[in-house]
């Protein structure tokens, strides 16, 4: 029977960048609300900051992760190209240097020419770009994908503290954003986890606890600021 494995490398991208803008969508909402709430902001004010921190928060985590990720992607394409130039301009030389790399993970330097030579032959830089650069179909850098998938899952997680704040009662609106922000943050950081194949309860533990960090502080600094208005 043949024996299929479903491995999670190749989620690395866009989980990645899903996460960290659900987790910056929750985070960075719920805690500007819970500051200008602090600072005797009225709800609808609260509301406003809101949204507006949805909007330029998704766009510019979208402009980020494109800015960064297309970075990476440069400098593949350029390791690439250099690599190329080197294949035509001495490739006896990579036969040796892929040669190298596999004694090194412990093949007979026989064997370790014989599969560079078969390697190269049927594609010399795919079996560079692999083994000496470390770049694969899996791990390469997708720029637009992660933009979108940042923009999106910032605006997601947005939309949660946002959601409370339309309806939670003004008086105990900053205990509710909190709260429910919390639970949101546990919840993303657990099935986050699971997605990954890592333990679930760690990754739940660690993305709530930053997020309560950043609200608290932020909370703080509202209040020092309402007080000294």
């Amino acid at each position: 029977m043949r024996h299929i494995e479903r491995h999670r490398t190749a989620r690395i991208g866009w989980l990645r960048a899903a996460v960290l803008g659900a987790n910056d969508g929750i985070v960075s909402t719920a805690s500007l609300i819970v500051g200008v709430a602090a600072a005797s902001a009225t709800q609808g004010n609260v509301l406003m900051t809101g949204v507006a921190a949805l909007v330029a928060g998704a766009m510019s985590m979208a402009a980020g992760e494109y800015v960064s990720v297309h970075s990476q992607s440069d400098t593949e394409k350029a390791d690439l190209a250099r690599e190329r130039a080197e294949l035509e301009k001495d490739p006896t030389a990579e036969h040796r240097e892929l040669t190298g790399i596999y004694v090194a993970r412990g093949l007979d330097p026989a064997l370790a020419r014989q599969v560079a030579e078969q390697l190269m032959a049927h594609d010399a830089l795919g079996s560079h770009a692999r083994d000496e650069l470390g770049i694969s179909d899996t791990m390469a850098a997708r720029p637009l994908q992660a933009a979108l998938a940042s923009a999106a899952s910032f605006a997601c997680g947005a939309l949660l503290p946002l959601a409370v704040t339309a309806v939670a009662p003004g008086g105990t609106l900053i205990w509710w954003v909190s709260g429910s922000s919390l639970a949101f943050l546990a919840f993303l950081g657990a099935t986050a986890a699971r997605a990954g194949g890592a333990a679930v309860l760690p990754g739940a533990w660690r993305v709530t606890f930053w997020g309560a960090l950043a609200m608290g502080i932020t909370a703080g600094v509202g209040a020092l600021f309402g007080a000294a208005v």
